[in-house]
């Protein structure tokens, strides 16, 4: 679909990793607004050398889209830049919905979220057989409320792999609400702060350990809490592999062969 704003997915932070898409529209914008607490100018520099700036970590909501209309009056192509994918975490909810009041037409470029650039720099996959199917992406309630049935405590009954985002300042109540749950002290944890920029840091603990790791390491933000059993598995070993390849499996691309 073409449009003449385009909310964009940055990626999570290494300038290689926006999609070949996002950067092609980031080439021919004429006007970029981007989270500059969170994005790096440097990939603004890179794929927008063209395009008047604007950094939107001290604008209003009214500001953004008031640039946004003037960019559209002058006959010309805005990005909107956010961090990682804008889908999650991202505030364009009402963005879109102030533009849909509007009648302008736009459209949303995913991006890779930092859950995945974190499980990446981990060497970890996220779902293991016998381990987690399951995978939720959450966040700690703080001067943004969450309902009271998404509460850590709630979801930790769960025992699904966790990834906790915007959380690691509060790193010591995130604890003591997953040990309310399906969790103990031993069940492995890992933060990964600023994953796949330069100065990456990432600490591997368990719940018994991780918020005074934290800590010590002076991280505060711009980092993922990530908890589950799956984290074991690169120092025990799995507790079962997929079918996919197993030589015994059948499906629609081969006949498995019983030894």
């Amino acid at each position: 679909m073409a449009a003449d704003i385009s909310f964009v997915g940055a990626g999570p932070g290494a300038s290689d990793l926006i999609t070949v898409r996002g950067a092609r529209l980031l080439r021919h914008a004429d006007v970029v607004i981007f989270a500059g607490s969170l994005v790096d100018r440097k990939l603004v520099q890179l794929y927008a050398a063209r395009a008047d700036v604007y950094d939107s970590a001290g604008m209003t909501l009214s500001e953004v889209i008031s640039v946004m209309l003037d960019t559209l009056a002058a006959g010309r192509t805005v990005v909107r830049l956010h961090t990682g994918d804008p889908c999650i975490y991202g505030a364009i909810q009402e963005q879109m919905e102030a533009l849909d009041r509007l009648g302008i037409e736009y459209q949303v470029v995913p991006g890779v979220t930092s859950a995945f650039a974190a499980a990446a720099s981990l060497r970890q996959e996220l779902t293991l057989p016998e381990l987690s199917q399951t995978d939720i992406f959450t966040r700690i309630e703080g001067r943004t409320p969450v309902p009271e049935r998404e509460r850590l405590s709630e979801i930790a009954r769960i025992g699904a792999t966790l990834v906790i985002y915007l959380s690691v300042g509060m790193v010591e109540k995130v604890v003591e609400q997953l040990l309310e749950g399906a969790y103990t002290a031993a069940t492995p944890a890992a933060v990964v702060c600023r994953a796949s920029w330069d100065d990456e840091q990432i600490i591997h603990g368990t719940l018994a350990d991780i918020a005074g790791l934290v800590r010590e390491a002076g991280i505060d933000r711009q980092a993922l809490i990530i908890v589950g059993d799956v984290l074991a598995a690169r120092r025990e070993g799995l507790k079962a592999k997929s079918l996919l390849y197993d030589g015994g499996f059948s499906h629609g691309f081969r006949e498995g062969v019983v030894a």
